[in-house]
């Protein structure tokens, strides 16, 4: 009974949302900042399954200074159901709670190690998405768990090593029932105010259970060792304002607390990075991210101060239906075929730089 119940994407309170349900999507997301010298490192992994129930995943690696993307769409993929790990292809992605290790090939190689972690509190009952994470059916759900780590290793970019050491480490799951939402933005911070205890991430997006429709956002804000979530619709909502891709506002206000958020990025300046299609066994660049934003926080306690300052490598991130179609037709015009860039054929993987 309580696997067909994490089947559908919801956990009990106080269960662990970071083993897999077994849904169409299971994504793994780390994010690598050092604001020294201005480097930005993302990996991500997700493990899909399609109508027929055969798995495949998707697999990147992306840094900022410039629009450094590689990525591979490979059949099959593990997620693990007993515990927070993924793994792709014969060595292509292996992670879990101590580290990640990425191989796409010589230009494209990671290794990284997490020490010093500040994970999501124990003993609290729900998650990062609130009261949603019981709610059976819902077609997205999100759980930053990792509020900051310290980072050693290696990144091989290019042609250039990167030393990790010294890099701040965030990291969330996201699953789903379908695949992503129709539209959805998110964003991540940390070394707000030039605090290294300092995190903040965001998501939110169109949410569907049937035929019932709604947006919701969700804000996690990390100060020390203090967790705070914002983002239940009655006690703690969350306003949104999108005048265009390049902006980012967000208010959220509780019994207690209030948050306010101001991102900014430049709209030509983001990475494409691929979003899977689980029924159609492949990915399309659906998601336009900025690995250098600048995002303002404020954080505010009964009127008093808690936090107060901007962080220079904000990841800000804008996506949905209409990315996907705009670049898919793109793409559809020159494949083979008139197939769209990413799907497996006949069982075999893609790899692009």
């Amino acid at each position: 009974m309580l696997r067909r119940y994490r089947a559908t994407g919801a956990d009990l309170p106080f269960g662990d949302p970071l083993r897999a349900h077994g849904t169409a999507l299971e994504g793994y997301f780390w994010r690598l900042t050092d604001p020294g010298s201005g480097r930005v490192v993302v990996a991500l992994c997700g493990v899909h399954r399609d109508g027929e129930g055969r798995s495949w995943s998707n697999v990147a690696l992306a840094a900022h200074p410039g629009r450094v993307l590689h990525q591979a769409d490979v059949p099959g993929g593990l997620a693990d159901p007993d515990d927070l790990g993924v793994r792709a292809g014969a060595g292509t992605f292996h992670g879990d709670e101590r580290g990640v290790r990425v191989d796409l090939g010589p230009r494209a190689r990671l290794d990284l190690h997490i020490h010093e972690a500040c994970a999501w509190p124990t003993g609290r009952a729900l998650g990062g998405l609130g009261i949603g994470q019981v709610v059976p059916g819902l077609s997205q759900r999100w759980h930053p768990y990792l509020l900051g780590a310290r980072a050693t290793g290696t990144a091989q970019l290019d042609g250039e090593r990167i030393d990790l050491d010294g890099f701040r480490v965030y990291a969330e799951k996201n699953w789903g029932t379908s695949g992503f939402p129709s539209r959805w933005w998110w964003g991540q911070a940390q070394h707000v105010d030039g605090r290294p205890d300092a995190c903040v991430a965001f998501a939110g997006g169109a949410i569907s259970l049937g035929p019932w429709r709604t947006h919701a956002t969700a804000i996690v804000v990390r100060v020390g060792d203090r967790v705070v979530r914002l983002g239940d619709p009655v006690r703690s909502p969350v306003r949104t304002d999108f005048a265009t891709d390049g902006r980012w506002r967000l208010w959220a206000r509780s019994r207690r607390l209030t948050v306010e958020l101001d991102g900014r990025a430049d709209p030509a300046g983001a990475h494409l990075l691929p979003v899977p299609l689980p029924a159609r066994r492949c990915s399309v660049p659906g998601a336009r991210q900025h690995f250098d934003g600048q995002l303002h926080v404020t954080v505010r306690e009964r009127g008093r101060l808690l936090l107060e300052g901007r962080s220079p490598l904000a990841g800000l991130e804008h996506g949905g239906a209409h990315v996907m179609a705009e670049v898919s037709r793109a793409a559809a015009a020159t494949a083979p075929g008139g197939r769209p860039a990413g799907c497996l054929p006949a069982g075999r993987g893609r790899r692009a730089a």
